[in-house]
C-alpha cells in the first residue's frame, strides 16, 4: 500500500524549533536545506524531510541514519533500502511524502486563479476540453490544479521528470470521477489517487494533492506529521 504524510511547515517558523528539528534529519537532507536561501524554502524542505522521517518510522527506520543514492533522472533512493520507494513535494505551507514498495510520485499545489495560461500552454487537448466544461472561474481553477498535480505526480513516478513534455500524456477524468491516463511513454499501467488537503483558515488558500503509483492500493487518508520540541 502507498501511504502519504503531510506536514504543516509553519511549525518550524520558530528558530529554536527549526534548529532542533534540523538536527534530527540526515546529513543529506541538512545539506539540501543549507543550500536554500529563502527561509520559507528551508521550512518546506525541512517539512518534507520530517514527512519522510515519519514515513520511515513505520518501517522501523530513522531518516537521520539514511544514506542516499541518485537513481535514474536524479531521483533520490535509499542506499540500503532500495525496495522502499518515496516521493516528496511541497507548496505554500505544506510538505508531503508518499511512500510504498512500488514506484510512486506525489505533488501538492495551492490553487490560484491566474494560471490558466499554463494550461493552454502545457495541457493536452482532452485536459483542456475538461477544463472548458467548468462554467465558473473558481471551478476552472480547481480543475486546472487537479490536473496539474496529477501530471506532476505522473512525471515523478515514471522518472522522466520535466524531460517529458506535458503534452505527451493526458489525465482523463470520467463523468463518474474515474481517473485514467493516456500515455505511450512506456508499457506500464499507473494508478492515481487524489487526497483532500487542508484549507487555510486565515488566507482561504486551498490545496490539491495527487499520488500516482505503479500498483493499486492507497491509504484512504493522509497522515499528519507533528514535531514536538524536547
Amino acid at each position: 500500500m502507498t501511504k502519504i504524510y503531510i506536514a504543516d511547515v509553519r511549525q518550524f517558523d520558530r528558530e529554536d524549533a527549526f534548529e532542533e528539528a534540523l538536527d534530527l534529519v540526515s546529513p543529506y537532507r541538512r545539506q539540501k536545506i543549507a543550500l536554500l536561501q529563502n527561509r520559507q524554502d528551508k521550512n518546506r524542505s525541512l517539512g518534507a524531510a520530517f514527512a519522510l522521517r515519519q514515513a520511515l518510522q513505520a518501517y522501523g527506520l530513522e531518516e537521520r541514519c539514511m544514506e542516499y543514492d541518485l537513481g535514474e533522472q536524479g531521483k533520490p533512493i535509499l542506499r540500503d533500502y532500495p525496495q522502499i520507494r518515496f516521493s516528496l513535494s511541497h507548496a505554500g505551507d505544506y510538505a508531503i511524502c508518499s511512500i510504498g514498495e512500488a514506484d510512486n510520485g506525489c505533488d501538492i499545489e495551492w490553487v490560484r486563479k491566474d494560471k490558466e495560461a499554463l494550461a493552454k500552454r502545457f495541457f493536452a487537448e482532452e485536459e483542456l476540453a475538461w477544463l472548458r466544461q467548468a462554467s465558473h472561474p473558481e471551478e476552472r481553477a480547481e480543475r486546472m490544479f487537479r490536473i496539474w498535480t496529477m501530471k506532476e505526480s505522473f512525471l515523478k513516478v515514471t522518472g522522466f521528470g520535466m524531460s517529458l513534455s506535458l503534452r505527451d500524456f493526458a489525465i482523463l477524468i470520467g463523468e463518474n470521477g474515474e481517473i485514467g491516463i493516456r500515455q505511450a511513454v512506456n508499457d506500464k499501467r499507473y494508478f492515481m489517487k487524489e487526497y483532500a488537503a487542508p484549507k487555510e483558515a486565515v488566507t482561504g488558500r486551498t490545496y490539491k494533492v495527487s499520488v500516482c503509483c505503479e500498483k493499486p492500493g492507497f491509504a484512504p487518508e493522509m497522515e499528519s506529521v507533528f514535531y514536538h520540541m524536547s
